[in-house]
């Protein structure tokens, strides 16, 4: 038996080959939403995972105030921060986000989804979204993917 055809391939940045996805958001749960988008940018969908590697795709996300809150969560879902000052805690609803900036409400959720370390602070670099249809990556000719499709 030939044990070289055995070897296991790791990626590493060179030989990774990255795509540029585009994803509509209108009317999908936010939570649906960022799970796909978490394992698209970590690579996890590719045969060549590799942890430690950037191996993911480039994912744009359009319509991003059109995404969906179940039940009444829109108005109930609380986002907590801190100043950093005593007596400096602060609460947001979605409803309030997406006056202001829908956008942070998907890149919040993806990011709670990456790991905590260096590489989900370059992978979510790899994540754009934008409020409406338009956005500036025609030139990367992104393919849209329809995310019921991906498991």
């Amino acid at each position: 038996m030939d044990t070289l055809s055995y070897k296991t391939v790791s990626l590493n940045k060179e030989t990774v080959q990255k795509n540029w996805l585009l994803i509509d958001a209108t009317d999908v749960p936010v939570g649906r939403l960022s799970s796909v988008i978490a394992m698209l940018l970590r690579g996890k969908h590719k045969a060549g995972f590799t942890p430690h590697v950037d191996a993911g795709d480039n994912v744009i996300v359009i319509n991003a105030e059109k995404v969906l809150f179940t039940g009444n969560k829109m108005e109930q879902k609380q986002y907590v921060r801190h100043t950093g000052y005593p007596g400096g805690q602060r609460f947001t609803t979605p409803a309030e986000y997406m006056k202001k900036n829908p956008a942070k409400i998907i890149e919040h959720a993806v990011k709670g989804m990456l790991p905590r370390n260096k590489l989900s602070r370059r992978l979510i670099l790899n994540m754009h979204i934008y409020s409406g249809t338009q956005h500036p990556h025609e030139a990367q000719q992104p393919v849209l993917i329809n995310i019921d499709k991906i498991k």
